[in-house]
């Protein structure tokens, strides 16, 4: 008879879970993992995932949570160290690039991975729109203090994607190292530009 699982114990074991599958999904991609491999990483019998995951997309889905709740938490983190609108973005500029290349195959997980269901991970989508929100208010700043011109949404997500390209572009070996920090800056400059009141 298994015996009776602590709250600790549950969360515990699928911390360590979540660390093994995180290795091997971006080791060789989720769709090569099996339940079986990451039991037997763990050292335990095929079956015991199963006592606390449904399935390897509920693992993956917990991994990829995790990532975004880790991200979202650097973002917070800098937003809050910034002692000006602008000094809000450099810093959240700086956590969004910092955590992308300390952490690589998490950050390939959480943005350049779907899942069929994603909004059957009610956990997930919270993760992830936590990370949108810092991502976001760092430019309503911007726009309240006259910094920029335009809809807080819609700037926010050319600067995630001016970030995001540039990351991309150097974790897929298509920009040297270190290049993606100035491309960054350099685009990050050019929209700023093209976006302050008045601006044509």
């Amino acid at each position: 008879m298994p015996r009776v699982l602590s709250e600790t114990d549950v969360a515990d074991f699928r911390e360590r879970l979540c660390e093994a599958a995180e290795k091997l999904f971006a080791e060789r991609g989720p769709d090569a993992v099996t339940m079986r491999q990451l039991a037997s990483e763990l050292g335990v019998s095929p079956m015991t995932p199963y006592r606390y995951f449904a399935d390897k997309e509920d693992i993956l889905a917990a991994v990829r949570t995790n990532g975004f709740n880790r991200f979202a938490q650097a973002l917070e983190d800098a937003y809050a160290s910034g002692a000006s609108p602008k000094g809000k973005s450099t810093a959240v500029g700086e956590a969004y690039l910092n955590f992308a290349f300390e952490h690589p195959q998490t950050y390939k997980l959480m943005f350049d991975l779907n899942q069929p269901h994603e909004t059957d991970y009610p956990d997930l989508m919270a993760a992830a729109d936590r990370a949108h929100t810092t991502q976001t208010a760092y430019v309503k700043a911007l726009v309240a203090a006259g910094v920029l011109a335009g809809d807080p949404e819609e700037i926010g997500r050319m600067f995630w994607a001016a970030a995001h390209g540039a990351v991309t572009l150097e974790l897929s070996g298509k920009l040297p190292p270190g290049a993606a920090r100035k491309l960054n800056q350099q685009m990050g400059h050019a929209l700023a530009r093209g976006l302050r009141p008045g601006a044509e």
